[in-house]
């Protein structure tokens, strides 16, 4: 019978990747979340009963439990980019990732597949990298074998990167590109097909029980870099305009106002802005992506394949050649 591996915060941009992955290697896929309802998307993944739907809250240990029962493996990718009023970092990615890690200690499941994020430091500034920090300690402390992976930025066709400046780019000529801090911050985007791929080899791979592993791709860039690179295959040009890290956190906090409206995202925050102080990037410490045998995609190859939706004539480059009278 085929093993059964949990996801819980499967519903989100990784995880409809790491669903999808786990199902075409034949295992059954429990999906944790918050709101089953709004999941249905991912039971067309696998085969018939291959992928089911569960409610979960971390916060709550018995939901957890009840979920659980009878899993061979757990892949924690419950997070969140931004707070607001009802979700904190810290209840979903401490508080959550340690309630999760002592629930698998608790039934007894020896694999547990953590991501956290590169930039995770319990003594950060940014309350973000804080709570990850806290996480990784935490599912430690209940799971010293537990496997932690720390993507860098992540890219895909539903990222929240480069579609969001994009977005942006895509509403007026007239419109400035922020580089915060100049643009000169270091990151290192991985495709979220390799990020899945990563999961599921260290689920399968015993060696890397205990051990941590930073997910990047195969080039480092500029954050001016990769806003050039995203005009450049939007065929558009647009300003790209330094701002200060000081203005940049007023311009977060007009961010955090404008996103307590409900059902609001906001364009940016001080906490953002304050993870954009540190390079993202792989270091030499730890494990990386290649340990797994996953050679990683470049942007180059990728960001074309989504960006065209962002051009002026769609999938066709050009304008149309004006018609010849007769």
């Amino acid at each position: 019978m085929s093993k059964v591996a949990v996801v819980l915060g499967g519903s989100g941009f990784v995880g409809r990747h790491v669903v999808r992955e786990l199902a075409k290697r034949g295992w059954r896929v429990r999906v944790g979340v918050r709101r089953p309802h709004h999941a249905m998307h991912l039971k067309p993944m696998g085969a018939v009963g291959q992928i089911q739907l569960a409610q979960v809250n971390v916060r709550h240990q018995g939901s957890i439990e009840q979920a659980l029962h009878g899993a061979d493996a757990v892949i924690n990718l419950v997070g969140i980019l931004h707070q607001d009023w009802h979700q904190k970092f810290a209840h979903v990615q401490t508080v959550g990732a340690a309630n999760i890690a002592q629930a698998c200690s608790k039934i007894g499941i020896d694999r547990l597949i953590h991501i956290s994020a590169i930039g995770a430091d319990a003594d950060s500034e940014s309350l973000y990298a804080s709570s990850k920090g806290k996480g990784e300690s935490a599912v430690l402390e209940h799971m010293p074998e537990a496997t932690i992976l720390r993507p860098s930025i992540i890219f895909g066709p539903e990222d929240n990167f480069f579609n969001r400046f994009a977005s942006m780019a895509s509403l007026s000529p007239l419109v400035m590109l922020p580089l915060i801090g100049g643009g000169t911050t270091k990151l290192q985007p991985v495709y979220v097909d390799d990020v899945a791929d990563s999961v599921c080899q260290a689920l399968e791979n015993t060696d890397s029980l205990g051990k941590v592993y930073e997910l990047g791709g195969p080039q480092v860039y500029s954050f001016k870099e990769l806003l050039q690179l995203m005009l450049k295959e939007m065929r558009v040009k647009r300003l790209l305009a330094p701002i200060p890290y000081p203005i940049a956190s007023l311009i977060g906090l007009g961010g955090e106002i404008f996103g307590a409206l409900p059902f609001v995202e906001p364009f940016l925050t001080r906490d953002q802005v304050q993870l954009l102080k540190r390079d993202n990037v792989v270091s030499d410490k730890v494990g990386t992506i290649e340990d797994f045998g996953v050679t990683p995609k470049s942007v180059e190859s990728i960001l074309p394949s989504y960006m065209v939706q962002y051009r002026k004539y769609g999938q066709f480059n050009e304008e149309e050649a004006p018609v010849s009278p007769l």
